[in-house]
């Protein structure tokens, strides 16, 4: 169903896959949207260890919720900053496509949860991230992709 990667040899292995998106702090999101277009949109994310799953904060109203309630089905590309060789002026990049299913959640104590943790991914003030969770919960969605399947690769960009 899924296909291979054509460059095997740029072929990252899961472990290397899972620390691209611990790590990342952005990606971009891949919907089916309207008319058969589809819809991306620039994303920050948290890769949860405990269950392999990547879960994203999102508004309860939008293009990206009606096109998720019509068709679950979504990509998602993650890529590191990317490291320059010595005297090299081309960088080598990590990047990971993740192929998979989200689903809508609305339990507040889930979405304190997963957004708690994906905001330590920018700050420490416990203050400051249980005030901002505090204020939007009620108009806060948790987005749960459940990898179908993960596919990565090494990419020199030259």
């Amino acid at each position: 169903m899924f296909r291979e990667l054509t460059r095997k040899k740029q072929k990252l292995t899961q472990e290397d896959c899972i620390e691209v998106l611990k790590n990342e702090t952005r990606g971009v999101l891949s919907v089916n949207g309207d008319d058969g277009y589809p819809y991306a949109l620039p994303i920050n994310h948290y890769y949860n260890e405990e269950d392999g799953k990547i879960y994203f904060h999102s508004g309860k109203i939008g293009y990206k919720i009606d096109a998720l309630k019509k068709d679950d089905k979504v990509s998602f590309c993650v890529f590191d900053q990317g490291v320059r060789s010595p005297g090299q002026w081309y960088y080598v990049v990590k990047s990971v496509i993740v192929f998979g299913r989200i689903a809508i959640i609305e339990d507040p104590d889930r979405i304190v949860d997963i957004t708690t943790r994906l905001s330590h991914k920018f700050t420490d003030d416990e203050d400051y991230i249980q005030g901002e969770i505090k204020k939007d919960l009620r108009n806060t969605y948790l987005l749960e992709l459940t990898p179908e399947n993960m596919c990565g690769k090494l990419v020199k960009e030259r």
